[in-house]
C-alpha cells in the first residue's frame, strides 16, 4: 500500500507537487546544462588530442619519408667522390662470388651486425680500371679487418694487382696481422706494411672436424644415413668418432694440392720470402726475434716494413698527395664511388652470366644462396632475351638434388635453343655444384678449384632407443608397410629402409649418367671418378672432369668465339643482379665501421678459429635435424664464410622471418 501511495503522490498533479516539479525542473535543467557543457568540453579535449596526435604522426611520417629519401640518395656513391690519388680498397669483410641481400627481420634479431661482403668481380674490375686510369696513381689495400675469402677469388684479385704493378703503379698493403688469405691477396704489393705489435701467421689448409657417432650412441639417438660413395665423408660426423682411412686419403690429397698452389703463387710473387721456414718453424723464428711476430715476418721477407697506420698513410701521402677532407691522410677514392664512375658494361650483344653461389636449396632463396626455383626462373626468363651465349658461374658445395636438377634442366633448355653454354668454376663446384655443370659444352676451372664429390646421401635421426629408455612406447594399426612411416619415435620398417637406400642408389646412378653424357665417358669411368671423392681443379682437369684452366673471363671469351663474336662485339650481363636502394640503405645503417670485428691480431685470429669450430658444429647439427630431401652436398669442402645474418636466413621467406620475429 505504501508503495502505491508514494506512486500516486509522484504522479498526482497537486499544487505542492507542481511547486516541487518546477523546482526539480529548474534543478534538472541547470544540471543538464552544466553536465552537457562539461561533456562537450571533455569531448572537445579528446578531439583536440586526437587531432594533435594525427598531426604529430603525419609530421613524423613526413620527416621519416624525407629522411629515408635523403638517405637513399646519399647512400648511392657519387661520381663527384672520385678524386686524384690512390684507389683505397678497405676490405673490412669477406670476399664472395655473390653478395647476399640483408634480411631486415634477421638483422634486427641478430646480436651482431652483418659482415660486409665484397664481390670478387667488382674488386677485379675496379683494380683493372685503376691500372688504366691516370687519376689513380696507386692502389692501397687496407686489410686490418679483412676476414678472408676463397683461394680462387683471392688469387684473381692478386693477379689484378700484379697488372697494376705492370702498369708501373705501386701497390701498398697494411694490416696488423696477416694470415693465409691476406698474404695471398697482398702477395703482389710493392710494399707490405705491418703494425709492430702485429705480425704474420701462416696456418695452411686443413684442420679437425667434429664427430658425433659415440655421442649419438650414448644418447640413444640413431642417425639414419643412406649414401652412395666410398669417399662421401659428409655423413661420417654422424656415424663415426674419427675420420675414415678413405676420407683421410682424399683430404690429404686435396689439402696438399691447395697448399702447394698457395706456396707456389706467394713464392713466385715474393721470391725473397723464406716461406718454408716461416711456415714450418714459426716458433723458432719468433723466439729468435725476441718474441716479436712482426720482426720475424720482416726477417723472413714476408713483409717489407714495420710501422703504425699513421706512418703507413704518411708514406702513401708523400707519393699521391694529402687528403684534408677525410680522416685518411692520403688522397684517395673509395671502392663504391669508383665502381659507380665506371658504369655498366655495354656494347655489342649480351652474353648472360648466371651465378650459382652458396648452398643449393629448394625455392626462391638468394642471392648468396642458390635457390633452385629462383635461378631456374632467371634462366627461363632469359630465353626470350636473344642472348649470344650463356656462362654458368658456380661457387657452391651443392645441396638439394631436386634443386640442382631444376637448375640443370633450365640450362638444358638454353642448349636446346642453340645457345652456346660454358661453366666457370670458382672456389668450389662440388657435388650438386658439379651436377648443375653437366649441361655445359665446356667447363673452366682453376687449379685451386674444389670439384667432384660425385655422390649423394640422405640423413635424419630416429629416437626409438631414447623413447624406450624413458618408457615411451609407439604402437598403432597399419594397413601397409608404409603406414605412419617414417616413424621417428617408433623406428623405421625394413621396407622403408630398403626404399630409402634404393632411392639413394638410383639418384647416384642418375648423377653418373649426367656425368657420363657430359664428359663423354662410360658410366663405369664416371663411377671410378665419383664415389664422393673430392678433386682439386688441377687433378680434375687431368682425369677429364674439367676441360681447361681459366676464370669467368676465359669462359666468356670461349662462348663469344662459339657465337662468332669478336672483341668489342659482346658484353657480359649478370642475370638477376639488381642491388636495390633499399638494400644499400640497410647496409649503410646496419654496417658501421665501429660495428665490424676488432682489428685482427693473433688473439683475434685464435678467437676466430674457435668461432669457426662452433659454426661447423651448428652446420652439422642443422644438417642432421632439419627436414631435407636427398642431398648432393660436399660438407668436407672448405667454403668461405658468409655473413652470419645471411647464413641464418638462407632459404627463409620474409613471412617466416616475421613470424620468427613475433615469436620472440
Amino acid at each position: 500500500m505504501a508503495s502505491r501511495a508514494t506512486l500516486k503522490l509522484l504522479v498526482a498533479p497537486t499544487a505542492q507537487n507542481k511547486r516541487l516539479d518546477r523546482k526539480g525542473a529548474t534543478f534538472y535543467l541547470l544540471m543538464m546544462d552544466r553536465t552537457g557543457t562539461a561533456g562537450m568540453s571533455f569531448a572537445g579535449k579528446v578531439w583536440r588530442l586526437l587531432v594533435g596526435i594525427k598531426d604529430g604522426l603525419t609530421l613524423l611520417f613526413l620527416l621519416l619519408f624525407f629522411a629515408t629519401l635523403f638517405a637513399i640518395l646519399s647512400a648511392r656513391p657519387s661520381v663527384a667522390q672520385v678524386r686524384d690519388g690512390a684507389l683505397l680498397l678497405k676490405l673490412d669483410g669477406v670476399v664472395v662470388e655473390e653478395r647476399s641481400p640483408i634480411n631486415p627481420f634477421t638483422a634486427l634479431l641478430a646480436s651482431e651486425a652483418p659482415v660486409r661482403e665484397f664481390a670478387a668481380r667488382d674488386l677485379v674490375r675496379a683494380i683493372d680500371a685503376a691500372a688504366a686510369d691516370s687519376r689513380m696513381q696507386a692502389v692501397v689495400l687496407d686489410l686490418d679487418r679483412f676476414l678472408g675469402g676463397g683461394q680462387v677469388h683471392l688469387r684473381e684479385i692478386s693477379d689484378a694487382l700484379a697488372r697494376v704493378r705492370a702498369a708501373e703503379k705501386p701497390v701498398f698493403a697494411f694490416a696488423t696481422l696477416y694470415s693465409d688469405d691476406s698474404l695471398l691477396l697482398a702477395a703482389n704489393a710493392n710494399e707490405i706494411w705491418v703494425d709492430p705489435l702485429g705480425g704474420a701467421a701462416i696456418l695452411g689448409p686443413g684442420g679437425n672436424n667434429l664427430y658425433f657417432g659415440a655421442l649419438l650412441d650414448r644418447l640413444n639417438i640413431t642417425a639414419r644415413v643412406y649414401r652412395v660413395g666410398t669417399y662421401k665423408a659428409a655423413v661420417e660426423p654422424w656415424t663415426q668418432s674419427s675420420m675414415s682411412p678413405e676420407a683421410r686419403e682424399n683430404a690429404q690429397a686435396l689439402y696438399g694440392s691447395l697448399w702447394e698452389e698457395w706456396q707456389t703463387y706467394v713464392q713466385r710473387a715474393r721470391p725473397r720470402a723464406n716461406l718454408p721456414a716461416f711456415a714450418q718453424q714459426p716458433a723458432q723464428l719468433i723466439a729468435a726475434n725476441g718474441g716479436s711476430m712482426a720482426r720475424a715476418a720482416l726477417q723472413a721477407g714476408i713483409v717489407d716494413h714495420l710501422g703504425s697506420r699513421y706512418q703507413f698513410e704518411d708514406r702513401v701521402a708523400k707519393l699521391v698527395g694529402e687528403d684534408k677532407l677525410t680522416d685518411t691522410r692520403f688522397a684517395h677514392t673509395a671502392l663504391q664511388p669508383w665502381l659507380q664512375s665506371l658504369g655498366p658494361q655495354r656494347g655489342g650483344r649480351a652474353i648472360g652470366v648466371v651465378t650459382v653461389a652458396g648452398t643449393i636449396v629448394d625455392g626462391e632463396a638468394g642471392p648468396g644462396t642458390a635457390g633452385g626455383t629462383r635461378i631456374a626462373k632467371l634462366l627461363d626468363d632469359a630465353l626470350d632475351d636473344e642472348l649470344a651465349g650463356l656462362v654458368l658461374r658456380v661457387d657452391s658445395p651443392g645441396g638439394s638434388v631436386l634443386a640442382s636438377e631444376e637448375i640443370r634442366r633450365a640450362v638444358e633448355r638454353h642448349r636446346a635453343n642453340g645457345t652456346p653454354v660454358a661453366v666457370s668454376m670458382a672456389n668450389v663446384a662440388a657435388s650438386g655444384g658439379y651436377w648443375v655443370a653437366t649441361p655445359a659444352q665446356r667447363i673452366f676451372a682453376e687449379p685451386e678449384t674444389i670439384t667432384g664429390s660425385i655422390g649423394v646421401f640422405a640423413v635424419f635421426p630416429t629416437f626409438e632407443r631414447l623413447a624406450q629408455e624413458y618408457g615411451v612406447g609407439s604402437d598403432g594399426v597399419s594397413t601397409t608397410p608404409l603406414s605412419g612411416q617414417p616413424d621417428l619415435i617408433g623406428g623405421l620398417t625394413p621396407e622403408v629402409e630398403s626404399i630409402l637406400q634404393s632411392g639413394t642408389e638410383e639418384t647416384y646412378r642418375t648423377f653418373l649418367q649426367r656425368v657420363s653424357q657430359s664428359r663423354n665417358m662410360t658410366v663405369e669411368r664416371a663411377d671410378s671418378l665419383g664415389q664422393g671423392r673430392v678433386w682439386d681443379g688441377g687433378t680434375a682437369r687431368q682425369v677429364g672432369l674439367v676441360d681447361q684452366y681459366g676464370g669467368v673471363d676465359d669462359a666468356l671469351a670461349w662462348v663469344a668465339a662459339q657465337a662468332k663474336l669478336g672483341e668489342g662485339e659482346w658484353h657480359p650481363t649478370y642475370l638477376g643482379e639488381n642491388t636495390s636502394a633499399y638494400d644499400t640503405l640497410l647496409r649503410q645503417w646496419l654496417i658501421k665501421d665501429d660495428a665490424q670485428e676488432a682489428r685482427r691480431d693473433v688473439a683475434a685470429l685464435a678467437a676466430g678459429q674457435q668461432r669457426d669450430i662452433f659454426h661447423r658444429l651448428e652446420q652439422q647439427l642443422a644438417m642432421l635435424l632439419q627436414v631435407r630431401g636427398m642431398q648432393a652436398y660436399c660438407m668436407e669442402c672448405p667454403v668461405a664464410e658468409r655473413t652470419p645474418v645471411a647464413a641464418r636466413s638462407a632459404g627463409r621467406g620474409w613471412m617466416q622471418e616475421l613470424l620468427s620475429f613475433l615469436a620472440r
